[in-house]
């Protein structure tokens, strides 16, 4: 078993708890003059922009007033290894001092591959709500496998947040995106390490998160509702990077890696399966999930907030084979961590996948 990160003894709350190290600057329309400043800060000589081609022209525009060495588009959902080495090449080849990423999770994650062994500082421009960018977790994929860790070499040295970088994400993706962040909120909650630090953030991004899709949903030009989603889907992943991975996104990382799943959607659809396993064995962290959505009960509080959102709702929608399933499950049990609330069997973990799979209401009562 882990060793717990918060206990109590006679001396009251005792804890470990580690803040990364990370520049915010975050303003709608600031995101050029915001770059071109942190470049000049940061003494950059050659640098590299990691964009892929649907964001060339956002991209271009942020880059505008930067001297650009090259420019490198080849990303794919899960960095693949291969996309990762070559980029990895075009960096040495023009011996590169500084990474621009410009784009979501995936963007994202291509240059924490290529900070990984080189070191190369990172300055990551969000297009989603990944919160790749807050975290010093890394991700790649090879024969049909996703492996992650955690490095310091992978977190961006400053995140740069403009909200109108967000009025062009097309409502589901923004959706999906939004619930993905809403997951670290929730994960962070019960995670090797939480502690009351990261609990605490987590609580405030995901009221701020469900305020902010909700009004993205009711109108996709709400420049104050992207910016509270922006402001909650950062908070969300600064806790998570505290708290460390629990069984929803060991769970994701294994569905995304091994079937090549879209990675936001397959969180917004296991994440209340997940939430209605632990709910019940860690009340506590319910409570708190429960008050941030503003509801009397936390799984209740996600569905209703899901129904708004036109969240989506089965893993078989987005090309997962129910014949999978058993494989899935003996893929995803060896990386459960001890320290879930409720122990995990492969008999509860079998009907968890397949309720999500079908799309069918997370109820407590199905567990």
């Amino acid at each position: 078993m882990n060793t717990p990160a918060v206990k109590s003894d006679n001396t009251g709350l005792v804890f470990d708890h580690e803040t990364l190290p990370q520049r915010v600057r975050f303003g709608a329309g600031r995101a050029a003059d915001n770059l071109a400043d942190e470049v000049r800060r940061l003494g950059a000589k050659a640098v590299m922009v990691i964009a892929a081609p649907t964001e060339s022209d956002l991209a271009q525009a942020i880059c505008a007033d930067v001297d650009v060495a090259v420019r490198f588009d080849d990303v794919a959902p899960h960095v693949p290894v291969d996309k990762a080495v070559r980029a990895r090449e075009v960096a040495a080849e023009h011996r590169i001092d500084l990474l621009v990423s410009v784009g979501g999770g995936s963007t994202t994650g291509l240059a924490k591959a290529v900070a990984l062994t080189t070191g190369i500082p990172i300055v990551a421009v969000p297009t989603t709500y990944a919160g790749s960018e807050a975290t010093n977790v890394w991700g790649m994929t090879e024969a049909a496998r996703k492996t992650t860790g955690v490095d310091s070499r992978v977190l961006p040295t400053t995140v740069i947040y403009d909200a109108t970088c967000m009025l062009t994400l097309p409502a589901d993706l923004a959706v999906a995106s939004g619930l993905n962040a809403l997951a670290h909120g929730v994960d962070s909650m019960w995670a090797p390490r939480a502690d009351p630090i990261n609990r605490a953030l987590a609580a405030e991004a995901i009221g701020a998160l469900a305020d902010g899709m909700r009004a993205i949903t009711a109108d996709s030009t709400d420049l104050a509702g992207h910016e509270q989603t922006l402001y909650g889907a950062y908070l969300s992943a600064v806790a998570f990077a505290s708290a460390g991975s629990g069984m929803h996104h060991k769970i994701c990382h294994v569905l995304g890696g091994a079937y090549d799943l879209p990675h936001a959607h397959t969180h917004a659809i296991v994440l209340p399966h997940v939430l209605a396993f632990n709910a019940d064995a860690a009340p506590e962290a319910a409570g708190r999930i429960a008050a941030a959505l503003g509801a009397d009960d936390a799984v209740h509080g996600l569905e209703a907030l899901r129904r708004d959102v036109h969240a989506p709702t089965a893993l078989r929608e987005i090309g997962l084979d129910e014949s999978r399933l058993d494989e899935a499950v003996e893929l995803i049990m060896p990386v459960i961590p001890p320290s879930n609330p409720r122990p995990v069997t492969e008999q509860t973990l079998s009907l968890l996948l397949r309720n999500a799979w079908s799309g069918a209401e997370a109820e407590r009562t199905r567990m």
